[in-house]
């Protein structure tokens, strides 16, 4: 456990994680400045929050003489790479990210999940077998609450911590252990962030970075990139999925190799192909730290969904209506069609958004098996449409998701779905991709109403 009392720490980036890092810092009696390119005014309660903290403000630039004259730097996920970073770097400044942070103040089962796809839904699922399981559990980090906020409840001394974790989260870690690392996959995302594919990959890795011989690192069976990265590390390497995972498919049955079979896959009331493979690397993970099979079959049984992915939401003269709002990037958007198309005849495919900068390719070529029609909303219309040039299927762009839903309808024939499954970010048009999904569910429900 570190000692920061006296100390002078510079947190950078006032969102959640931020402010958590803030609240977690003055309990241990750091001096705490924090710097945000926003006002005053901007910040609103959040400021006076922090000065009600006893924190002082550094607001409106990033002042590279603030950050050399600091014994610690903590960044926010959301803080881009920056010059006055890269000098305090330079000048021996120790720069750590919030996740980190918390994890000098905990003595727990850590449990660490990445991934490009499927974060939430394994995170989930694992923090509710934890539960189950009767220790403390925390559940959060990227998912919701910061992980700052758990060092002093029961789960951070001696229960079980759930952590979701991004690459930004995982961009500034060099002591971060977790007893059991699940990367989930890896596929090209926020490459309107990072200048190339190898850079994300190299934070993604650094989850099995401070693990111990004695620790698990799980990975998907039969993907070469993830082998790579977790053989880099020190911990013992677990598969999941495929003919020769630890838990995988038998049958009709999802099979742990170590607890005999876990539930019939027909009993699974999540979606598609690559749910099953959350189930499976959940499983994995829980029995891992110590689940009994009880609580991982009890869970798998009546786990029903996150909002948002893959959601069903109605069906209208004959066709299924599916919200797959969190899929932001192409291979989140693959996974959904690959899920989909066994069980259905076609799909209208609503896609667009925010570009993030990967190659819409894979999309063409699992469309050209399945889709009816893709209707495109967003600013990264005419990058897709390109994309799909020469498509045997109609493609239309519309300005709003109401109108998608509506294109979506007219092209729609009994027997097939409609998906909303955008492959790029939410924030050209709404709040978040939770906010997409909630309209694009509402547009639904009036077609419903009008049926």
């Amino acid at each position: 456990m570190k000692n920061f009392q006296g100390k002078r720490i510079l947190v950078v980036g006032l969102g959640k994680s931020g402010l958590a890092a803030v609240r977690l810092l003055r309990a241990r009696g750091a001096h705490v400045v924090v710097n945000d390119l926003r006002s005053v005014e901007q910040l609103g309660d959040v400021a006076l929050e922090v000065h009600a903290l006893g924190a002082d403000l550094a607001l409106g630039s990033h002042d590279p003489a603030l950050f050399s004259k600091v014994d610690q730097i903590v960044l926010s996920p959301g803080v881009p790479p920056l010059p006055a970073l890269e000098a305090a770097e330079r000048a021996g400044v120790p720069i750590a990210s919030e996740v980190e942070l918390a994890s000098w103040f905990m003595n727990a089962t850590v449990i660490g999940i990445t991934g490009t796809n499927g974060k939430s839904t394994v995170t989930t699922l694992v923090g509710e077998m934890c539960q189950a399981s009767g220790r403390p559990t925390f559940v959060g980090g990227n998912l919701g609450t910061p992980l700052c906020d758990v060092v002093n409840t029961p789960a951070a001394q001696g229960g079980y911590v759930v952590v979701e974790l991004s690459s930004y989260q995982l961009e500034r870690v060099s002591e971060l252990r977790v007893q059991v690392g699940a990367l989930l996959n890896i596929t090209e995302d926020h490459l309107d962030r990072y200048a190339r594919f190898e850079d994300y990959v190299a934070a993604k890795a650094n989850l099995f970075r401070c693990q111990r011989a004695e620790d698990a690192a799980v990975i998907p069976a039969g993907d070469a990139l993830c082998a790579q990265l977790a053989a880099a590390g020190p911990a013992g390497v677990h598969l999941f999925g495929s003919h020769d995972g630890a838990v995988r498919v038998v049958g009709d049955e999802l099979v742990d190799s170590a607890y005999g079979s876990l539930i019939p896959v027909s009993q699974l009331r999540i979606r598609g192909a690559h749910n099953l493979a959350n189930a499976a690397a959940a499983s994995l993970c829980a029995r891992l730290a110590g689940v009994g099979a009880d609580s991982i079959r009890s869970v798998l049984r009546n786990f029903s969904g996150l909002p948002h992915r893959m959601q069903h939401v109605a069906d209208i003269d004959g066709v299924a209506y599916f919200d797959d709002s969190k899929a932001t990037n192409v291979g989140a958007t693959v996974a959904a069609l690959d899920g989909l198309a066994p069980s259905v005849k076609r799909i209208v495919l609503i896609a667009g958004g925010k570009d993030k900068g990967g190659d819409y390719a894979p999309m063409r070529d699992r469309l050209a098996r399945c889709a009816r029609a893709v209707i495109l909303i967003g600013e990264a219309r005419p990058i897709i449409k390109d994309a799909l040039a020469d498509a045997a299927y109609p493609v239309t762009e519309v300005d709003s998701l109401e109108g998608a839903v509506e294109a979506a309808r007219r092209n729609a024939q009994a027997g097939d779905a409609v998906l909303l499954a955008p492959a790029c970010a939410s924030f050209d048009m709404f709040r978040s991709y939770a906010h997409r999904g909630e309209v694009f569910q509402a547009a639904v429900q009036r077609l419903h109403g009008g049926s």
